[in-house]
């Protein structure tokens, strides 16, 4: 079986220009793993490559979600792992992309969930909270009993998450301290540019600067316009959620002032910066992860098939 490629890294880090390389010297296709680019509409916030930068190389688990629709990391399993599959089948190279550490190990691993049976009662239980009181309180729970699973599994991955609990209230063990854990589906090398902290900060501003200059606020509006409720999974995302709040507190449409937009900004872009270190934190975790000097993504490319390709 061919290796799949894995970069991944924290947002703004230069991923998806140099998915883009690699694939074209590999005979290969890119594999989204990020959790709103799955969604249409939703382009300027998330940095969705342009047809352009994406030079005619097939993306997959991209726009295949309504932004009103919920979407779990199940959805995101059975399409990924499908795609790989059709890659691998028709003699391509699968590059997995992205920044959402939950979506890129559900493909890369099978999950063991332990010896428990299944129990329907207790399942029950805990959907039903999920559905009155959120995936946070289900989540919540699971941090109470069993604090080291509940720092590798998401709020969003519920299925999970109560399977987890389900292991703990029949056997009275942590699934964490169980030794069964996670198979790999399929050979990989991981890469990951390794910025400076303040340099990654730097490139998060100035995206986060270009994407209000070219029109997230009024993506935002027309998303909102267009019946997306402001509290859907879509409009959770880092962007998203600061500029519905932003709107709501301002009562009023039209065009921002200097002051209204780097204030915006700012909030931007301290989220931002501290979504980066959660991922950093996931990912220099993965196994068979290589980390590359920062360069331009052609450069760069070369060192990444030298790695793929075990001359490095």
């Amino acid at each position: 079986m061919k290796k799949l490629l894995v970069i991944c890294g924290p947002t703004a880090s230069g991923k998806s220009a140099l998915a883009v390389e690699c694939a074209k010297r590999l005979n290969g296709e890119i594999v989204s793993a990020d959790a709103f680019l799955i969604y249409r509409g939703l382009d300027i916030g998330t940095a969705k490559p342009t047809e352009e930068e994406r030079q005619g190389i097939r993306h997959h688990l991209i726009d295949v979600a309504d932004p009103r629709d919920s979407f779990s990391v199940s959805d995101y399993e059975r399409l990924a792992t499908d795609a790989v599959g059709d890659i691998l089948a028709r003699g391509k190279t699968p590059v997995l992309c992205g920044g959402t550490g939950f979506y890129m190990q559900s493909v890369l691993f099978s999950h063991a969930y332990g010896d428990a049976p299944a129990n329907a009662e207790i399942r029950e239980r805990y959907e039903r909270l999920a559905r009155e009181q959120g995936k946070e309180a289900v989540h919540a729970r699971l941090s109470e009993i069993d604090p080291e699973s509940a720092q590798t599994l998401h709020p969003n991955d519920v299925k999970r998450v109560i399977r987890a609990i389900e292991i703990f209230e029949q056997t009275g063990k942590k699934k964490s301290a169980q030794t069964d854990g996670d198979t790999p589906r399929y050979p990989f090398e991981a890469v990951m540019f390794d910025y400076p902290r303040e340099e990654l900060y730097a490139r998060i501003g100035r995206r986060t600067g270009e994407m209000l200059k070219a029109g997230l606020v009024e993506e935002v509006e027309r998303l909102l316009l267009d019946g997306v409720p402001e509290n859907a999974q879509s409009m959770q995302g880092i962007g998203y959620k600061e500029v519905v709040e932003f709107l709501k507190n301002r009562g009023e449409r039209g065009t921002l002032s200097d002051i209204e937009e780097s204030t915006l900004s700012d909030i931007i872009s301290k989220n931002t910066r501290n979504y980066a270190k959660r991922q950093l934190t996931f990912f220099r975790r993965m196994p068979a992860l290589h980390r590359l000097a920062p360069s331009a993504a052609e450069v760069a490319a070369q060192e990444v098939i030298e790695i793929y390709e075990g001359r490095r």
